[in-house]
């Protein structure tokens, strides 16, 4: 494994950084509201960000997700890069992509994603119609597109026009609605594998997000218990104080690292299904952890809502509730190991039977050593790869 950023990958996470700071500052976020900062947004793609991302892979997505979570920026970036410039550059056909592209790239289209799928949810027709009801969908507001998948794990791209849009609210301001569709033409992208690589892809990214919220929320923890003095020296002097501030540092490294892993691979071609898990358990158990010590480290002033720490616990919670529940995460995660040593073991044991075929033409003693030696490799190829990417409920499990 190599987290080294390219030079590309770099060159965007400098200017993400420098953007989201010079853009996102607490008096702008206030006045935005829960809705988007547009002048954002439209900075973000005039500078070829979301468009970069087609070039520097998931894991220069990740780079730049993590300066936006450091801000708490309001726009839709992740979901935009993540359900709209990779679903279609990975699984859209030429068509799709030479119609689609520009206008996410320019910021004038933006796709979010109904995920995750749930049983019953939402039902395609053979006509390329939808019909069902997602309760929340997150940036819909902001949305031209909408990825959704429908109870059989098919990906199918709808215009928001063509669909019912109520505003909803959540915890932090995500310009989050209501997805109603009635006989919503749709067309349909990618084939059987598209749903699983998505959802990979979207844990791998939120983590990245988390990432950058957790870092965000303890820089300012850092700052406040530094310069705020309590009988005579700073809080930070406090023995309490520098274990929590420690533990929560632990915690979001744990984030970063596993999410860059996923991103990694992913990038490599390598399967990441498994590794896009333990990104997103870490980023829903590690991050709530996180952004509570953040809160509880200001003391009375974590408790003010209009202090810029607690923009960062709203949006940790947030982004734990759309991770998903953190055990219902490691049961999956415990279900697709069980598969992948089922896998082996399948592997294993159809090389053995080929080696005692072979024995039989070719002596069995030295075959058989040859069998051997084929399934101990195809275990150890099997055991780098990992498992298949998969998804059973969506982002959240």
């Amino acid at each position: 494994m190599d987290f080294t950023p390219t030079e590309e990958q770099a060159a965007v996470q400098e200017l993400a950084a420098r953007i989201f700071g010079d853009l996102s500052t607490h008096e702008r976020l206030a006045a935005a509201g829960t809705g988007t900062d547009a002048e954002l947004w439209k900075a973000l793609c005039g500078a070829g960000l979301v468009a970069a991302v087609e070039e520097v892979g998931l894991l220069g997505l990740v780079l730049a997700l993590e300066e936006q979570g450091r801000t708490t920026a309001q726009v839709p970036f992740a979901a935009s890069c993540v359900y709209g410039v990779l679903a279609l550059t990975t699984h859209g056909t030429a068509e799709q992509r030479g119609r689609l592209l520009p206008a996410l790239r320019d910021g004038t289209a933006v796709v979010t994603g109904a995920f995750p799928a749930r049983a019953g949810r939402v039902r395609a027709t053979g006509d390329g119609e939808l019909s069902g009801v997602v309760p929340l969908v997150p940036w819909l507001r902001d949305a031209t597109h909408v990825l959704v998948p429908d109870t059989d794990h098919a990906l199918w791209l709808v215009r928001v026009a063509d669909a019912g849009a109520e505003p909803l609210e959540t915890t932090a301001p995500w310009s989050a609605g209501r997805l109603a569709l009635d006989r919503a033409p749709a067309e349909r992208v990618g084939g059987a594998a598209a749903y699983g690589d998505v959802l990979a892809t979207a844990r791998t990214a939120f983590a990245g997000l988390q990432a950058g919220v957790c870092a965000g929320s303890l820089a300012r923890a850092v700052h406040h218990t530094t310069t705020r003095e309590q009988f005579g020296r700073p809080l930070s002097t406090n023995q309490g104080v520098l274990l929590r501030a420690a533990d929560a540092y632990m915690d979001t490294e744990a984030i970063r690292v596993t999410a860059y892993e996923a991103a990694w691979r992913r990038d490599e071609g390598l399967r990441y299904g498994t590794h896009a898990l333990t990104a997103a358990w870490w980023a829903s158990e590690a991050g709530t952890r996180v952004v509570h010590a953040g809160q509880h480290l200001h003391g009375g002033l974590g408790a003010d809502v209009e202090h810029p720490v607690h923009r960062h616990f709203l949006w940790g919670r947030q982004l734990d509730a759309y991770l998903g529940c953190g055990s219902e995460l490691l049961a999956e995660l415990g279900e697709l190991i069980v598969a992948e040593r089922t896998s082996i073991g399948g592997t294993a044991g159809a090389a053995g039977a080929a080696g005692a075929a072979g024995a039989e033409a070719a002596g069995r003693r030295s075959a058989g050593a040859e069998g051997g030696e084929v399934a101990g490799r195809a275990e150890q190829v099997a055991g780098a790869e990992g498992v298949a990417m998969t998804g059973k409920e969506g982002v959240g499990a």
